[in-house]
């Protein structure tokens, strides 16, 4: 990993400065929370643009909601757990309901605080947050990808979940990479097996493939970094290519990436499918990698879920 390798929440914050340096629309509302987001630099530069509420997550959504009401473009950001849990009301009636253009941005997502156990783990919020209409929900898998999705947001009137992790992550992209935000990108070519992964599995998921080609195994590796809308047609291709689909998410295996592409793929072209997550059960406390390889999210395990899936 190289030394300049940066989490996403940082590519975030960097980004939606400068975006807000441009855009005087551009307001950011954060909860106690502006040094887990990274946010010092915002507040220090453009006061005027940033709201700090303290710990009321709930009012945060009501305040960004506000603003959205009067024409702002809002990122209301803090960790994850807590936007997609206790002021989970007001993102669906404040924002979703009321079809407000604010951006939840959700930190620390997945199991990223580790040791602090599952208080603090969001594995629920893809399965909530994609039940709300009008809400687009995304999990970039790395910085460029992140910095791209910033950019789009900020010139977007979409409401949207956004989750991210903690830690610096390996890159997938470089700066020169593009995206269609809506449409999942496929990475590798393959018709043995499709792996559809989101968010930091993404890495992991290319690190699978790899082991696979070497047992002789080719798979079809997707970033769906858009979990709503979700990209249906890319699915349905990838069951009809490879007749396997095997899904890779730091969420529950209930109702996240992997309930999402049972939906479609179970009601257009059923095929043998796998889902890996974290299964039903409270999560151990270490680190997130510790837990990643815990439950076989690494490379290793996804090459085993997906051998297993072959059989």
């Amino acid at each position: 990993m190289s030394d300049k390798i940066i989490p996403c929440r940082k590519a975030f914050t960097n980004t939606i400065l400068e975006e807000a340096r441009k855009n005087k629309n551009i307001f950011v509302v954060t909860s106690d929370a502006r040094g887990s987001v990274t946010l010092e630099d915002f507040a220090k530069e453009l006061p005027g643009q940033f709201v700090e509420v303290g710990i009321a997550e709930q009012n945060a959504v009501g305040v960004g909601a506000g603003l959205a009401s009067c024409g702002m473009n809002v990122f209301v950001c803090g960790p994850a757990s807590f936007y997609s849990a206790r002021s989970l009301e007001q993102v669906k009636v404040d924002v979703a309901y009321s079809r407000n253009s604010v951006k939840i941005i959700g930190v620390s997502g997945g199991v990223s605080y580790g040791a602090l156990g599952s208080t603090h783990h969001s594995l629920h919020d893809i399965a909530v947050m994609r039940t709300f209409p009008d809400m687009h929900v995304y999990l970039p898998a790395d910085r460029f990808q992140t910095e791209k999705l910033t950019e789009y947001l900020a010139n977007s009137d979409e409401a949207a979940y956004v989750r991210m992790g903690r830690n610096a992550v390996p890159d997938v992209y470089t700066a020169n990479d593009t995206f269609t935000f809506g449409k999942g990108k496929v990475l590798t070519e393959g018709q043995d097996v499709a792996i559809i992964a989101t968010g930091e599995t993404v890495y992991h998921a290319l690190q699978a493939e790899k082991e696979l080609q070497a047992k002789g195994i080719k798979a079809m590796v997707i970033d769906m970094h858009t979990l709503k809308p979700l990209d249906e047609e890319l699915i349905i291709i990838a069951a009809i290519k490879t007749g396997h689909v095997l899904t890779v998410e730091e969420h529950s295996i209930f109702g996240g990436l992997g309930g999402a592409v049972a939906e479609v793929i179970s009601q257009n072209y059923p095929v043998k499918m796998k889902i890996l997550g974290i299964p039903d059960e409270n999560v151990i406390n270490a680190k997130p990698l510790e837990l990643f390889e815990y439950y076989g999210l690494t490379g290793p395990g996804i090459c085993r879920g997906a051998l297993e899936l072959l059989k």
